[in-house]
């Protein structure tokens, strides 16, 4: 019991509250009607001060002691035995144990509240999977979100604690919660204009793109400084998933460690060597595509720059394959070739051929091959061929035709706006131009 005491001017003032049914020196009885009110306030964001000051107590006259043991005592009754139990019975009773049974309707009253409560916490525990403490700050803002629409709309009638408990959170994060609504709003709305903004850098030209390739998009189309984790939580919000490659299986071979090449091993996985058009990097590869058409795929590209230097599509798997892509190459980078170029390759027939060692010779390109069945000895170009099949539609094409044109649209888009996280967020071109002036 709290050691304050009322004055007689305190009692006169608190006999005239309508809330106030008997007051003492040393003692308060409330209304129920005022208990009931407390109890069914006490879900939302107000303290027990509050709903006091409300109801016109001053909590410097009754005293926080009292206070906070009436809102606990209300509160337990109320949760044990529902409305019923606010009710005060002192003036039905001389104090001792009730040893007359409650008649039929009291029992009926009694039962139809608990019956109130126990349904409407069955429907807040509902979609939280038997779980006591939700994993994430995500879910348990989820959760604090559902109480409050919950005692908005009034479909809820208990108190906060008995919410809380039951879904394994905490009051003050709920009170937390509700002070910040107008803040997470704000956030919310600015969370939407970069949605719109994302989906369109992931929707791009037709290929998605993963958290890196959005923010490079943003530095090098529309000038803007972004950062990477920010994107990752705004599509992890908004369900935006970035597309996985398979795993390549031969990754998993043991790397070979006998030498078994026509042409020595020249390159040694030194790809970047920081000069532009000096290590070039070839292979084939085959996109297959309806109605039985399978089209095959030559291309040579600068290790440093990681630019597409020239590239050919066919329909035959013939020789002629990667040597018209040598003459392509020629034809358009013969001027700006380093002195010492050379193109590396795996072992493939098509490099092994004499015939291709001569079309190097007379275009003064020298060769270097990879180590027999060692993929990571060509891992750049290797590299490429992978996003290239995950991010074109090739498998739609039925002729050569509509192969090519896709292939060459993403050249373009490769070399000239697809920016690379390890070239300093820039396309190749723009990364050689760069590389160039530095020079």
């Amino acid at each position: 019991m709290s050691k304050l005491t009322f004055t007689p001017e305190q009692i006169q003032i608190l006999k005239a509250n309508p809330y106030v049914k008997n007051v003492s020196e040393k003692s308060i009885t409330y209304s129920d009607e005022f208990k009931r009110y407390f109890v069914s306030e006490s879900l939302g964001s107000k303290t027990a001060k509050q709903l006091f000051i409300e109801a016109g107590f001053d909590p410097e006259m009754i005293g926080k002691s009292r206070i906070r043991s009436f809102a606990g005592k209300w509160r337990k009754r109320y949760r044990d035995n529902g409305v019923l139990a606010l009710k005060d019975t002192r003036q039905d009773c001389s104090g001792r144990p009730r040893k007359t049974p409650l008649t039929l309707e009291q029992q009926i009253e009694k039962l139809q509240a608990k019956i109130l409560l126990l349904g409407q916490e069955n429907d807040l525990l509902k979609n939280q999977n038997g779980a006591r403490r939700p994993e994430n700050s995500e879910k348990i803002s989820r959760i604090f979100s559902r109480i409050h629409e919950m005692k908005t709309k009034g479909s809820y009638t208990g108190t906060l604690i008995d919410a809380c408990k039951a879904l394994g959170v905490s009051r003050s994060g709920y009170y937390n919660y509700v002070k910040s609504l107008d803040s997470r709003n704000a956030r919310d709305e600015e969370d939407q204009v970069w949605r719109t903004q994302i989906e369109e850098a992931y929707n791009y030209r037709g290929y998605e793109k993963g958290s890196r390739s959005i923010v490079m998009y943003f530095l090098n189309v529309l000038g803007i400084t972004v950062n990477r984790k920010k994107v990752q939580r705004l599509m992890r919000k908004f369900n935006i998933f970035c597309p996985i490659r398979k795993a390549n299986p031969y990754k998993r071979m043991a790397k070979a460690t006998k030498e078994h090449s026509t042409v020595e091993n020249k390159l040694k996985r030194q790809f970047d060597q920081g000069i532009a058009h000096k290590v070039l990097l070839t292979d084939i590869t085959y996109l297959p595509g309806t109605g039985g058409f399978i089209g095959y795929l030559s291309t040579v590209k600068d290790g440093t720059t990681k630019e597409i230097l020239a590239h050919y599509v066919s329909d035959s798997l013939k020789l002629d394959l990667s040597l018209t892509t040598v003459d392509l190459l020629m034809s358009a980078h013969s001027t700006t070739l380093h002195k010492d170029a050379f193109i590396h390759s795996d072992q493939g027939v098509h490099y092994t051929s004499p015939k291709f060692h001569k079309k190097l010779a007379d275009n003064q390109l020298g060769q270097s091959m990879s180590r027999r069945g060692n993929c990571w000895d060509n891992a750049p170009q290797e590299s490429f061929f992978g996003h290239l099949k995950d991010e074109i539609e090739y498998k739609d094409c039925g002729n050569l035709e509509e192969l090519r044109a896709i292939v060459t649209d993403y050249m373009d888009y490769y070399n000239n706006e697809r920016g690379q996280w390890n070239l300093k967020k820039l396309p190749p071109v723009h990364y050689r131009e760069q590389l160039l002036l530095a020079v």
